[in-house]
């Protein structure tokens, strides 16, 4: 019987970053190999259709650059 981890996913912060260029990560890649890869908006949307077959899930806040910052 195989087992398999499930793990929550967690919001991204500030502290995610983007693996192909260092900004802000908003869309996290969960492999299916079990890695995961993080990816700032533009990158991601690059990628996408690269990353389709490899992917297990995705989990995409780039909803949240649309949002008005709080004063």
């Amino acid at each position: 019987m195989t087992e398999q981890l499930i793990l929550e996913a967690t919001p991204l912060n500030a502290v995610d970053r983007c693996d192909r260029c260092g900004a802000q990560a908003y869309v996290r890649a969960v492999l299916l190999s079990g890695g995961e890869l993080l990816f700032c908006g533009h990158h991601a949307k690059e990628y996408a259709a690269g990353l389709k077959p490899i992917v297990a899930h995705i989990q995409d806040e780039t909803k949240r650059l649309e949002e008005t910052p709080a004063r």
